[in-house]
């Protein structure tokens, strides 16, 4: 007799998500994958209602209830004059995704990272997650251009991730009587994505972070200028660069060349581009080297094992390493 009991206080017990019924979104079903990732909700049960009856008894409602208040867990962003976004730094209005994301994301980033959650790397991560992930989950739910609305798209995409959520729910022509089991697989594609972004910006990401920005902080002991820095390993090298540059408000002389090694064990010198998205160089390699290779260019700039320098003096190759640091300090002084 007594276990029939013990069921029916666990029953008891069981908190409860709550969301709305009916066509379901990218967001709500992610913000449910969350929270079944917490310690508080990660047994909870997860009901699908629009009875205003239902959801007063509910622990946490999710992109239903027109009320958004953390102290009662609501979090809503239908209702008018709600216009939170993640921080001040960010200008889209969050969904119920982004909600329980600055709410509840740092835990659920720790417990896939496998860290407790005053790591920093858990902060990083979590909010390159955002910025790299949720905002535009955030965007499309809240019919956010990403661009002005004046400007007609080449093409439609609809590959991305609230786009195959939205196309899991029964077609027009199709009954309806299975919409909480495709939710239930709208749940495990939004969170299956998630991990995979959040171990992506952990495992490849992040590693690369730190060669960049041990080159960055030793730049002055390879070049007293401060104006060269070489990886240690090769790795996605640009946009830690920019990001680290602005983190520690860094100034003139920014670094301009970036050495490393390539796969066949040669040099690289690559040219810093003014912004991530410019073919526009701090300082390119000079005009005369351009398009110019092995023995023709080695004679022309007077530095031994030269390979390349790309026409549009982006980019250059040595033999070694003596050899491509030559090539950036020459560069550096070249009357351009």
């Amino acid at each position: 007799m007594e276990e029939p009991t013990a069921k029916r206080q666990k029953l008891n017990d069981m908190k409860r998500i709550g969301t709305h019924s009916g066509s379901f979104h990218c967001d709500e079903a992610l913000a449910c994958w969350m929270l079944k990732h917490t310690a508080a909700f990660k047994d909870a049960e997860i009901v699908r209602t629009r009875d205003n009856e239902v959801m007063k008894s509910l622990d946490i409602l999710v992109d239903v209830g027109a009320v958004y208040d953390p102290a009662t867990h609501r979090y809503d962003h239908h209702q008018a004059g709600f216009f939170q976004t993640f921080d001040d730094k960010h200008k889209t209005k969050l969904s119920s995704a982004g909600l329980v994301y600055k709410h509840f994301g740092r835990e659920v980033v720790a417990h896939v990272m496998g860290l407790d959650v005053s790591n920093p790397a858990v902060e990083l991560i979590y909010q390159r997650v955002y910025d790299r992930f949720i905002e535009a989950l955030d965007g499309i739910d809240n019919g956010i251009s990403q661009y002005p609305t004046d400007i007609v798209p080449n093409y439609r995409n609809n590959t991305d991730l609230s786009s195959r959520v939205g196309a899991l729910n029964p077609r027009w022509n199709e009954p309806e009587d299975d919409l909480d089991a495709r939710f239930q697989k709208a749940i495990a594609m939004t969170g299956s994505e998630l991990v995979d972004a959040i171990n992506y910006y952990w495992k490849t990401w992040y590693p690369a972070r730190e060669i960049v920005e041990k080159a960055l902080n030793e730049r002055h002991n390879v070049h007293p200028t401060g104006e060269i820095m070489v990886l240690s390993h090769f790795c996605p090298w640009k946009d830690h660069l920019y990001e680290l540059e602005a983190d520690l408000a860094l100034k003139e002389p920014l670094v301009k060349y970036c050495l490393f090694q390539d796969s066949s064990k040669q040099w690289r010198v690559q040219c810093v581009s003014l912004r991530p998205d410019s073919f526009e160089n701090r300082l390119s390699l000079p005009a005369p080297w351009r398009g110019k290779r092995d023995t023709e260019l080695s004679e022309l700039s007077g530095i031994p094992d030269c390979v390349f320098v790309h026409a549009n003096g982006f980019i250059g190759g040595n033999k070694t390493f003596e050899g491509a640091m030559k090539m950036a300090t020459t560069a550096l002084t070249f009357a351009q």
